[in-house]
């Protein structure tokens, strides 16, 4: 439904916080198209969010966009359970009594959502899994009030699992899956995704900070860590869904992959890829994405615009 009124531009515009700073990136998708990243600006916080998300408002034509943002990893919980077995209108209620003993915020007033795991024949009498995603009511209403109070209209408010999921599926080969890992400043998250749906999705504690600041024993460390925990996740993957065949990695990096790549290909059984947007999006106006880095540095904001349908 859409909470404000007037004509939007087309396509979807993402509003991100990262490392002290705003991303906006705002994208357009048509049904027979590339998707086209619009623009994609980075613009730093001086004092407080909403006041510098009031001045770009203006300048950046937020208010006549349908905009989306994130919610930050540690204000929601993201957890799969078991289908439950009720009615699609019952679903939230029984997740909620579900949810109760694994969240640590009261559930009777949480915003929650849920998001089917598809299963193919070859899971045939095995449960049906959803993840079950849920915030507290305060944080989700911060999250509004934040943008309320600079005077931009909020249309949709999503995750990074799903923001990375909506990159990840413009990679996939027809009917394979794909592993993608993306390596930030904070940590990594890893996702599979099957046909546009999300699998999996697992974080890494691992990031480009530690890994730039090591020396080179303690960097070894940290990539045979990162290599054992790619090794487990696609391992218990396949067992788990054995009718999908995940046929690469694409590795997303903000920070230097010198010996990345090497320390994964001599242990992982799949191909490895570089992220390269240009071959699946198309962005003429935004020549600081052929680099790669940049491409990884604003890869939430850039999925959170690759949301689809309308606000």
């Amino acid at each position: 439904m859409r909470i404000f009124r007037g004509k939007l531009e087309a396509g979807w515009q993402a509003v991100v916080r990262r490392d002290g700073c705003i991303d906006l990136a705002h994208v357009i998708r048509d049904r027979d198209s590339r998707p086209r990243i619009e623009s994609l600006e980075t613009f730093r916080i001086e004092t407080d969010f909403s006041a510098a998300l009031g001045r770009l408002k203006g300048s950046r034509n937020l208010k006549h966009r349908a905009c989306t943002t994130l919610l930050e990893t540690a204000d929601y919980r993201f957890v799969q359970v078991d289908a439950p077995a009720v009615a699609d209108e019952e679903r939230v209620q029984a997740l909620r009594w579900r949810l109760k003993d694994i969240v640590d915020f009261p559930v009777d007033n949480a915003a929650l959502a849920v998001l089917d795991i598809p299963a193919g024949e070859a899971a045939a009498g095995r449960p049906a899994a959803v993840f079950a995603i849920a915030a507290a009511a305060e944080t989700v209403a911060a999250c509004m009030g934040r943008f309320a109070q600079a005077g931009v209209p909020l249309a949709a408010i999503d995750i990074p699992e799903l923001a990375q999921r909506n990159v990840a599926a413009l990679f996939e080969e027809a009917s394979r899956g794909l592993a993608f890992l993306h390596l930030g400043e904070e940590g990594g998250l890893l996702t599979i995704t099957y046909r546009g749906e999300l699998y999996l999705a697992r974080h890494i504690d691992v990031s480009t900070r530690a890994l730039g600041d090591a020396d080179g024993e303690r960097r070894q460390t940290l990539l045979e860590r990162l290599v054992l925990e790619l090794q487990r996740t696609l391992d218990n993957f396949d067992r788990q869904y054995n009718f999908i065949s995940v046929v690469r990695l694409v590795i997303a990096s903000e920070g230097s992959t010198e010996g990345l790549l090497e320390a994964l290909g001599q242990n992982l059984y799949i191909p490895l890829t570089i992220m390269d947007l240009a071959t699946v999006a198309d962005f003429p106006g935004v020549p600081e994405l052929r680099n790669p880095q940049r491409q990884a540095q604003c890869l939430q904001a850039i999925g959170a615009a690759l949301r689809e349908g309308e606000a």
